[in-house]
C-alpha cells in the first residue's frame, strides 16, 4: 500500500514529486502524452475497428488493487478540487445508454457496423438486444469513478442524471452524421485529455484506475476520428470550424460547441482550479492536438480503402 511519497519517485509519467510545481507538471504531462498518443499506438487503435466490427471483443482491465488507493496519491492538485473533478466526470460518463442509442441512431443507414459498434443490435420495437462495444467499455467508467471516490472520502455517491441530447434529423442524414461524429469526436478528445491530465497529478493505484480511464477513451477517440476522416474525405479544418459553431437552426444551437464546453467546465468545477492546474490543462489540450494532427496526416484515402473499403458517396449538397 502506498502511503508516502520519495521526494522523486518513478510512476505512469516518469518522475514523480511530493508537490511538483507547473514545469515539473508538464514534463509529466509530456511524457504520457509522448507515451499513450504515438502515431503507432494510434494506427493501432484505428486498425483495430475493422476487426471489431466481426469479432467485438471488449479492451480487457489490467488488475487494479482498489484498497490501495488513497489520497497521498494525489499530487500537485488541492484534494478537494479533485474530488470535484471526479464528481463532474462520473456525472458526465454515467448516461452511457443515452450517448450510445443517439449515435446508432445516426449511424443505421449510412453505416450499419459503425451503428452496432456503438449501439448494439436493436430487435423490431426497438429494444435493445445486446449492447455495442463503445457501450461495454464505457459503461465500466461510472462504477470506476464512484469506487475511486469512496476510497478517497469513505463516502458513497450517486452520479446526477443528466438528459442527454436525443436524436434529432433533418432532412440530411449525412449532413446530421457529420455534425453528430464532430462533436463525439470532441467529447472523447476532451475525455481523453482529461484522464491524461489527471494521471499526472497522481501515482501509484490511483493513477492506475485513471490510466485505465484514459486507455478507453484514447481508443474510441481514434476509431472516431479515424472513421469520421474515411466517411468525409473531403473535411477540411474550414468546414470543421463551421460545422462546430453552426448555429443556422434550432436543432443546430443546441449542439453549439461552445455550450457544451462551457458545461463541461462548469461541471469540472473549472473555477476553482489554481492558475497552475488551469495552464496544465490547456498544454494537455495543445500538445495532445498536436500528435493526434500527425497521425491525422498519415491517414491516406489509400489506407483508410484498405481497411474500410470504398468511402461512402456523399450527396452534392453537403
Amino acid at each position: 500500500m502506498l502511503n508516502t511519497l520519495s521526494p522523486v519517485a518513478k510512476d505512469l509519467a516518469g518522475q514523480s514529486y511530493t508537490s511538483p510545481h507547473y514545469l515539473q507538471t508538464q514534463r509529466r504531462i509530456r511524457s504520457l502524452i509522448d507515451k499513450y498518443l504515438g502515431v503507432e499506438k494510434l494506427r493501432d487503435r484505428l486498425q483495430d475497428l475493422p476487426i471489431q466490427f466481426t469479432n467485438p471483443q471488449p479492451r480487457p482491465w489490467k488488475l487494479i488493487d482498489w484498497q490501495a488507493i488513497n489520497s497521498n496519491q494525489i499530487i500537485g492538485i488541492d484534494s478537494q478540487v479533485f474530488l470535484s473533478i471526479l464528481i463532474g466526470a462520473m456525472d458526465t460518463e454515467a448516461p452511457i445508454r443515452g450517448y450510445t442509442q443517439t449515435s446508432r441512431k445516426y449511424l443505421a443507414k449510412l453505416h450499419p457496423e459503425m451503428a452496432r459498434f456503438v449501439g448494439g443490435s436493436v430487435g423490431e420495437d426497438g429494444e435493445l438486444l445486446e449492447p455495442g462495444l463503445w457501450e461495454k467499455e464505457e459503461r465500466q467508467h461510472t462504477p470506476a469513478l464512484i469506487k475511486v471516490y469512496t476510497q478517497l472520502t469513505g463516502e458513497k455517491i450517486t452520479p446526477k442524471l443528466r438528459i442527454v441530447r436525443g436524436y434529432l434529423p433533418t432532412d440530411d442524414p449525412y449532413e446530421d452524421l457529420y455534425r453528430h461524429g464532430l462533436h463525439r469526436v470532441a467529447t472523447e478528445y476532451g475525455a481523453t485529455c482529461l484522464y491524461l491530465w489527471l494521471m499526472a497529478y497522481t501515482t501509484g493505484p490511483l493513477q492506475d484506475v485513471l490510466e485505465e480511464l484514459a486507455q478507453d477513451e484514447i481508443n474510441h477517440m481514434t476509431k472516431f476520428w479515424g472513421f469520421g476522416v474515411w466517411a468525409f474525405p473531403d473535411t477540411g479544418l474550414m468546414r470543421i470550424g463551421r460545422t462546430l459553431i453552426k448555429t443556422r437552426s434550432q436543432n443546430y444551437q443546441r449542439n453549439n460547441l461552445m455550450r457544451t464546453l462551457r458545461r463541461m467546465m462548469g461541471t469540472l468545477n473549472w473555477k476553482a482550479w489554481s492558475l497552475s492546474n488551469k495552464g496544465t490543462l490547456l498544454f494537455t489540450f495543445a500538445y495532445t492536438m498536436h500528435h493526434l494532427w500527425s497521425w491525422n496526416n498519415s491517414l491516406t484515402p489509400e489506407y483508410l480503402q484498405d481497411l474500410f473499403g470504398i468511402t461512402p458517396v456523399e450527396p452534392k449538397n453537403t
